[in-house]
């Protein structure tokens, strides 16, 4: 089988670990110092601050952007959940904009009609490694006085015009292990900001600036050296993975059948690092048919994402409509990521190719 994703971890990551383990000092210390400068100078920005996941690095961010109780978020609803679940964990609550049917990104111009007296922050999501249009976004954001808080979770060296994702507004990345890089678990906050990177250095570390003494509450959100020591070791290959992802993104792009899939699409002057490498099913085909058909040939496939924020039974529960947002809630019914990740051999691509052709 040809799994969807697979993690890259080699020599240079086992001994990193090993010297770290082999030095006493496992928590966070100088080795997450030494990452979180190694990805702001990625990123191109002042700071990054790293954290326990993903999900945590969102939680920080908005709190550190002062979002909390009564304030409302911007935000697409087709995206993995934590997206909207951070905005509900300070308080604040989620407002959702549909996306673009080209991008699978938030729409900017569906973005000012959702904006009211409470609007505080818009959150776009970098789906796939496609880049949001942070430019327009940037601009209604500047125009209304609101935070920006780039989920960057699926786009590591993702780039509008060179601008690097994550250096827009607050950047927040993950590192779970099926991401571009990973630290096995880990995420980061990225800034330019020196306020919101020291409140949010406060809040990932229990308020505390000097030990044993709090000034704000805060959580236990810390990376520890271990997962950094992996993700230093990851560094220096990140662009060469990027790169392989979107050579093979290139071949599947030139080679699959049309009449079967539409491949993603990439706007002038964008960089998609194709964290997941997503088609939409075309019918009369069904994407569930389709998917069956590459898991009995050995593809594997995988749905990102099968049910929309918005339909999702905790937000049923508070009282969120579950139509509304057509093309998220089309996208979900089409979409299929195929295998992209930088292990896929030539011949892993041409029978991904094959299979998918086979279904004509």
């Amino acid at each position: 089988m040809i799994p969807i994703a697979r993690p890259m971890i080699g020599d240079e990551e086992k001994e990193a670990v090993l010297r770290v383990l082999d030095s006493g000092q496992l928590a966070q210390g100088s080795v997450v110092a030494e990452f979180e400068a190694a990805f702001a100078e990625y990123c191109g920005v002042k700071h990054a601050i790293a954290t326990s996941n993903g999900t945590t690095a969102l939680h920080v961010a908005l709190l550190a952007n002062g979002i909390g109780p009564g304030d409302e978020v911007i935000t697409a609803p087709f995206t993995f959940i934590a997206s909207a679940n951070t905005v509900l964990y300070v308080g604040a609550k989620p407002v959702f904009v549909d996306i673009d049917p080209g991008s699978f990104n938030i729409d900017p111009d569906q973005i000012e009609a959702a904006i009211t007296p409470r609007t505080k922050a818009i959150m776009p999501i970098h789906l796939y490694g496609n880049p949001a249009e942070m430019g327009r976004i940037m601009e209604i954001a500047e125009r209304h006085g609101l935070a920006v808080i780039e989920d960057a979770a699926q786009a590591h060296g993702t780039e509008i015009d060179g601008k690097r994702a994550g250096s827009w507004g607050t950047g927040c990345f993950s590192f779970y292990p099926t991401k571009n890089i990973t630290t096995g678990e880990g995420g980061i906050v990225t800034t330019d900001d020196d306020c919101v990177a020291d409140r949010a250095r406060l809040l990932r570390a229990h308020g505390m600036r000097v030990r044993y003494y709090h000034e704000t509450m805060g959580y236990n959100f810390r990376m520890t050296n271990i997962h950094a020591a992996i993700g230093l070791a990851q560094m220096p290959k990140l662009e060469g993975f990027n790169e392989r992802r979107i050579a093979n993104a290139t071949y599947l792009s030139e080679h699959l059948p049309e009449e079967i899939v539409q491949v993603p699409q990439v706007r002038p002057g964008t960089r998609h690092i194709f964290h997941q490498y997503t088609v939409r099913v075309r019918p009369p085909l069904e994407r569930d048919e389709l998917r069956a058909h590459l898991t009995a040939h050995g593809v594997g496939s995988e749905v990102y994402y099968p049910v929309p924020v918005h339909q999702q039974q905790l937000y049923r529960e508070m009282g969120y409509k579950g139509e509304g947002f057509p093309e998220s809630e089309r996208a979900s019914r089409e979409v299929l990521s195929l295998p992209i990740h930088p292990g896929l051999s030539q011949g892993d691509l041409e029978m991904i190719v094959a299979v998918v052709k086979s279904k004509a």
